[in-house]
């Protein structure tokens, strides 16, 4: 399995989660105050500035967009949360441990004693505070969603076509498809049968639309089991994804392939991330 200091961006399922976590848990709550203690993560907004915008306002729809969670607002303003390796956010009723408390970098306090907290331990995710218009500017060059119905295979077909690219390169392109990182990218693959290193210009209409239903299969399952966590990632209310159980083939390199038996192999050649296969069921 993936050792212990491996760093796993939080991808579609994991902010998924998150975002839904905070849906159900804040619309219609005020924030009443706002506390930074590490100023460092905010982007396209100040400290003072934050405090003084979010202040009073009314949590409205939390969301997904990509790997990003979205807070709507009732001022118009959206807080843009991109967790990155190590953030998360945690609803906080008086029980949040000290070790995750230590790590807050930002916290909302809200109308009913509670408290959201943008934990990240090693502060490599960033927290935004962006009109819609801005939001929209910021966000137009991210692609389809593959949870979107017109993420179809003739879709994906369409978006394969001519590029010369590695298959997986060209999954986590998230100017084409949103939201898959390594994990998802590594996991449907394999589902599929199709070698990670391709072409992407040479999957063939059938096999890409084997591809688009491992797409969708492998992220409803991880969201279904609330994400992967290998160290870092919790939802809001601190608990681990139950997906990591799941994995066929993501942290198992030299493991037997659940499909033939045959050993998985591991390589970091394709685009510099591991990269987990098996050379007979992919080709």
């Amino acid at each position: 399995m993936v050792g212990a200091k491996s760093l796993v961006v939080p991808e579609l399922p994991e902010t998924e989660t998150i975002a839904r976590d905070l849906d159900r848990e804040l619309v219609g709550h005020r924030i009443v105050g706002v506390r930074v203690t590490r100023p460092d993560v905010l982007r396209e907004v100040r400290a003072a500035e934050l405090v003084r915008r979010l202040t009073g306002a009314i949590i409205g729809r939390s969301w997904r967009r990509a790997k990003l969670v979205v807070i709507d607002l009732s001022t118009g303003d959206r807080l843009v949360v991109q967790p990155r390796f190590t953030g998360a956010l945690l609803i906080d009723a008086g029980s949040m441990p000290e070790e995750e408390r230590r790590y807050s970098t930002l916290a909302l306090d809200l109308d009913d004693g509670r408290s959201v907290h943008y934990r990240d331990i090693r502060r490599l995710g960033t927290v935004a505070l962006m009109s819609a218009d801005r939001f929209e500017k910021a966000t137009t060059a991210l692609g389809v969603e593959p949870l979107d119905p017109a993420f179809t295979g003739e879709h994906l077909s369409v978006l394969l076509r001519g590029r010369r690219r590695a298959i997986k390169k060209v999954l986590m392109d998230q100017r084409i498809v949103a939201g898959i990182g390594n994990i998802y990218a590594n996991e449907a693959l394999w589902r599929a049968g199709i070698d990670p290193s391709r072409e992407a210009g040479n999957v063939t209409a059938g096999e890409g639309l084997a591809l688009r239903e491992a797409i969708v299969s492998v992220l409803t399952e991880s969201i279904a089991l609330r994400g992967t966590s290998f160290r870092d990632y919790r939802d809001a209310s601190g608990a681990r994804g139950g997906f990591v159980e799941h994995l066929a083939v993501y942290g198992h390199a030299g493991d037997p392939c659940p499909h033939c038996g045959a050993r998985l192999i591991g390589t970091h050649a394709i685009d510099g991330r591991m990269t987990v296969l098996c050379a007979r069921c992919q080709k």
